[in-house]
């Protein structure tokens, strides 16, 4: 079980897109796999829950983040392998931490909380609430929206978590991001294709 949480190493930049559902991560994501000609990584979650709701008609429990946080690491170290640049990740384990804490009582599984604190990441973009909320299976908190950024920015702060707030329109947030990661990937010394 530990092993499939753990963080493989790579050859890459990774970068985590993090904040409250609805928050336009997912549209970032892909923006930043399509300019930096690479690979992002989606939340496994959405694909794991939306099938237990079509099955179930059950939402997310305790006993499901488990294999969600299996699900998003397998996903991570498979797609890392395939870039030499920038990975994008849709999520990761402390964002499920996150969730499972506001969700659960402030609960979270030790094993789930020890990879979620271990795993590494470059950077983090923590998304704004000023997307307008759109609704879908999954998503039950359109009158939290504050109070789960809070929670999230809380997390990145307590655990020193490189990381910056993108807000405003599609192009605004692109381009605040684009202009942090290629400041990194300088630093790093990694070039890249568009």
């Amino acid at each position: 079980m530990e092993e499939k949480l753990k963080q493989q190493p790579a050859n890459c930049l990774k970068v985590v897109l993090f904040g409250p559902e609805s928050t336009g991560k997912t549209t970032l994501s892909r923006q930043l796999a399509r300019y930096y000609n690479s690979v992002w990584v989606p939340e496994y979650a959405r694909e794991y829950l939306q099938k237990k709701w079509n099955n179930e008609r059950k939402t997310c429990e305790p006993k499901d983040l488990l294999p969600i946080a299996e699900g998003q690491m397998r996903l991570e170290n498979e797609l890392a392998q395939k870039t030499n640049s920038v990975l994008i990740c849709d999520t990761d384990l402390l964002e499920t931490k996150v969730y499972s804490e506001a969700y659960y009582l402030g609960t979270c599984d030790p094993l789930l909380e020890k990879y979620a604190l271990e795993n590494t990441y470059d950077l983090y973009f923590l998304t704004y609430i000023d997307t307008p909320w759109e609704a879908d299976d999954l998503r039950d908190k359109p009158n939290h929206r504050m109070e789960m950024f809070l929670a999230f920015q809380n997390e990145l702060i307590n655990q020193k978590r490189p990381y910056v707030l993108v807000k405003g329109d599609k192009k605004s947030r692109l381009n605040n991001a684009v202009k942090h990661i290629d400041e990194l990937l300088k630093k790093k010394n990694i070039e890249f294709y568009r």
